[in-house]
């Protein structure tokens, strides 16, 4: 396709990808995580809180995960 869209995140988020290392970010899905280390297909992160689900679901989304990085997040703290 020569006219393919141009994808971007919604308005106040970023791609996972755009994020530094270190920083604290927030899903719309109600995850906070810390971005541990970026690949060339995923992104590592930590998360921390999952208070959107349910509470015999959280020890799944807890810990050390693997995200996309077309992941839309918010940055905490800009």
């Amino acid at each position: 396709m020569i006219d393919k869209p141009q994808w971007k995140p919604a308005k106040g988020y970023k791609y996972l990808k755009d994020v530094s290392v270190g920083e604290l970010v927030d899903t719309s899905s109600g995850l906070r995580a810390i971005v541990v280390e970026h690949t060339g297909c995923a992104t590592q992160v930590i998360v921390l809180r999952a208070d959107h689900h349910p509470i015999n679901e959280r020890a799944f989304y807890l810990g050390d995960q693997r995200w996309s990085e077309s992941t839309e997040v918010k940055v905490i703290g800009e």
